[in-house]
């Protein structure tokens, strides 16, 4: 089998995420002079992934999540604030985070000129099209897909549907989702009939227990992967 299509997840795959995130959060705290201990930062993101995983489901809205999570959070440690003001700030500070998985950069660059290449994310627009933007990553994509313009969340096969719509030629058999996420990207890229390749930096557990394609712990070991497969 010979991939042609690439489809990358952007946050936690390409963009270090926990990076831009720790430094957005504490200097929004910042600017408003509210204290932010180690407490408070493990549960916003014990709350920040709780209503995510939630629009996952679609049981909520992407709104939902970031309309309420500050809210949720002020609640439990007595901040009189409702939150809404403080996410703005916060989308616009990680807007300029485009802090980068190891040798991202290296492995779009490398392999830009052999596939199509799509990123698929369910990140906010505004905030997505910046970090790409600035990391220099977007140079190397062809297209980039934000559940918030398509109307449909990774993992519904509805929201590949409208990728696949746009990417005319494109065959299922020959793409590859890269993704860290069990949740949405590998459980995405099997709703879609599409083969996954988990990026598990950390080595962790397989807790869904998903049959996966393909496991790496370094970005790099695509060129393995996509080097064997088009061998075949």
């Amino acid at each position: 089998m010979k991939f042609t299509t690439l489809l990358f997840d952007a946050d936690g795959t390409l963009l270090d995420f926990d990076a831009t995130e720790k430094r957005a959060l504490q200097r929004v705290f910042d600017l408003h002079h509210y204290p932010l201990t180690n407490e408070m930062k493990k549960r916003y993101q014990d709350i920040n992934a709780q209503l995510w995983s939630a629009y996952e489901e679609g049981e909520i809205s992407r709104e939902a999540v970031i309309y309420t999570r500050f809210g949720k959070l002020f609640r439990e440690f007595g901040i009189a604030d409702d939150g809404i003001a403080f996410e703005d700030i916060y989308q616009k500070e990680l807007g300029r985070g485009h802090d980068m998985i190891p040798h991202a950069m290296e492995v779009v660059r490398r392999l830009y000129p052999q596939y199509r290449m799509c990123i698929v994310t369910n990140g906010v627009v505004a905030t997505q099209y910046a970090r790409l933007r600035d990391s220099g990553l977007d140079a190397y994509f062809h297209h980039m897909f934000v559940s918030e313009e398509i109307g449909f969340r990774k993992p519904d096969r509805s929201y590949f549907d409208h990728c696949f719509a746009r990417l005319n030629g494109a065959k299922r058999d020959r793409t590859l989702i890269i993704g860290d996420s069990l949740s949405s990207d590998m459980q995405g890229g099997i709703n879609a009939g599409i083969s996954t390749c988990w990026y598990n930096p950390d080595g962790k557990k397989n807790h869904m227990q998903l049959p996966l394609t393909y496991e790496i712990r370094d970005l790099r070991e695509l060129y393995t992967i996509l080097e064997e497969e088009n061998d075949e």
